[in-house]
């Protein structure tokens, strides 16, 4: 059995999860969302605990079985404390502002500034002008707008101008040498 199918997801009292038929609703604080399951994948409650199941031990049974938990369990995080994505901006003049809660404005040594608008659900933070925090409460969506924010300026190897996620080791190559 999957090591990470078994274990059971522990709902919060604040989160109402709904599984009818093949889809599953996980409601909360912070907003609702709603999942198809795999086919010959089930979630069976017993009070506070969600537990996936698989019909049987088929390989693409197991396969999807602890990827399933693993998304469900996202879900229960994401409706009550959100996901975040930190971004930083490394570059003299490169700079983000913030434009409203869900637009940021970005120079990023184009000869224009460039304007992105989040989806649904993600919401901006520009806490200093080279640092962006994307929020939301899917885990694939705030990660997808953070990597698609860095694909704007991908941070280059020989200087290590661009945008990175915080904390991100970029490999840095060595310049011409001298004779």
């Amino acid at each position: 059995m999957s090591r990470i199918g078994r274990n059971p997801i522990t709902v919060p009292a604040s989160v109402t999860v709904d599984v009818s038929g093949d889809a599953v609703t996980v409601a909360g604080p912070n907003g609702t969302m709603t999942r198809t399951l795999p086919d010959g994948i089930s979630i069976s409650r017993e009070g506070d605990v969600l537990n996936v199941e698989r019909r049987n031990d088929e390989t693409r049974y197991r396969a999807l079985h602890g990827l399933t938990r693993t998304l469900v369990a996202n879900m229960v995080t994401g409706v009550t404390t959100g996901w975040t994505r930190e971004l930083e901006i490394i570059g003299v003049g490169y700079r983000a502002a913030a434009n409203g809660p869900d637009a940021i404005d970005l120079a990023l040594g184009f000869s224009h500034p460039v304007t992105f608008n989040a989806p649904a659900g993600v919401t901006f933070e520009v806490p200093s002008p080279t640092r962006v925090i994307v929020k939301g409460a899917d885990k694939e969506v705030v990660g997808q707008v953070a990597a698609t924010i860095r694909k704007i300026r991908k941070p280059e190897p020989y200087k290590g101008k661009g945008v990175r996620y915080l904390g991100e080791k970029v490999l840095r190559k060595a310049g011409k040498a001298a004779k």
